[in-house]
């Protein structure tokens, strides 16, 4: 579940699925989340989320409920789309409350930084998109290791044809990952096929329309690994409108481990990145800043690991 569409039912938004709505609804009644709240004398921690975002939402929202229900804290949700100006929406909100922090799954301009810090209303970034400052602090993954685990993977089976279906290059994240996937391919003594490459839309139709193309090749490749789980979803729908068998004819590898993964037919090889504890992590750190106590870095990064399941296997030629 898309951080977006938690947004859209937060916000009381059109455009969600009736049963998606109820689901999320249910969630957030079970874990007592609240849109907004009147000036709280500082119990409450800002968890602002963008229209953008990929990551999902539920992970990140427990995971920083753990924190502040350890605390006895409170939790608002604000969204931060591309056009919002911040200093009349969420930010206002925060300030007005008091806000002992701000978790942003979003990129604060400048500005917002700016009109936090005048406030001391200490900010930690999860999974930034773009480069940001050294002196923000900042909670990631290891995209680099994931990627190039995933291609290892691959290569160990065997497979040499092997297609990398990515994102917009400008995302640190994605560029993180091909970048690993590259690595791994040098490593083993390939200096990588250009056409096997493609860079699609983060979605299961960017996945789809990419594996449509690398199918229909005369050389197709034996495996691809893709830049999230959604793309790996598209893939999955490409090879069997081709007639193809997977794994037995094209191992499939995503990004991100959501719950999806492990319900696909067969369950998705994918590299897991631990969401939730990045939230915990970046709502501890917005504390102890709060605390006026120095992190030992700026930048953490959590270790992604690989979740090897049924969706990969030596390739048939």
């Amino acid at each position: 579940m898309s951080v977006p569409t938690v947004s859209k039912v937060i916000n009381g938004r059109a455009g969600v699925a009736p049963g998606t709505r109820a689901r999320v609804e249910s969630l957030i009644s079970e874990y007592g989340y609240r849109k907004s709240a009147p000036p709280a004398g500082g119990t409450t921690i800002e968890l602002v989320i963008g229209q953008g975002g990929e990551l999902p939402g539920i992970e990140i929202i427990q995971g920083v409920q753990q924190v502040a229900r350890e605390r006895q804290l409170g939790v608002v949700l604000s969204g931060s789309g591309p056009g919002d100006d911040p200093g009349r929406y969420w930010l206002d909100h925060a300030v007005s409350r008091r806000s002992l922090g701000v978790v942003a799954v979003a990129q604060l301009d400048a500005d917002a930084r700016d009109q936090l810090r005048r406030h001391a209303i200490p900010f930690v970034v999860v999974d930034p998109t773009h480069e940001l400052p050294e002196d923000v602090p900042f909670v990631g993954a290891t995209n680099w290791s994931g990627g190039r685990a995933a291609t290892r993977h691959l290569l160990g089976l065997g497979h040499r044809r092997i297609a990398a279906v990515t994102g917009p290059d400008h995302v640190l994240s994605r560029r993180a990952r091909f970048d690993g996937h590259r690595s791994a391919l040098e490593e083993a003594g390939h200096t990588g096929q250009p056409a096997l490459v493609t860079r699609r839309d983060l979605t299961r139709e960017g996945g789809r329309s990419a594996a449509r193309d690398l199918l229909a090749r005369p050389d197709r490749p034996t495996a691809v690994v893709t830049g999230n789980d959604l793309q790996a979803v598209g893939v999955y729908q490409a090879a069997r409108a081709a007639g193809l068998r997977i794994p037995e004819d094209l191992s499939v590898i995503g990004f991100d481990d959501l719950p999806v993964a492990a319900q696909l037919d067969p369950p998705l090889t994918t590299v897991h990145r631990p969401l939730g504890q990045m939230a915990v992590t970046a709502t501890g750190m917005v504390l102890a800043l709060g605390r006026g106590e120095r992190p030992a870095q700026t930048g953490i990064e959590l270790a992604t690991t690989l979740a090897v399941r049924h969706s990969t296997a030596p390739p048939n030629a």
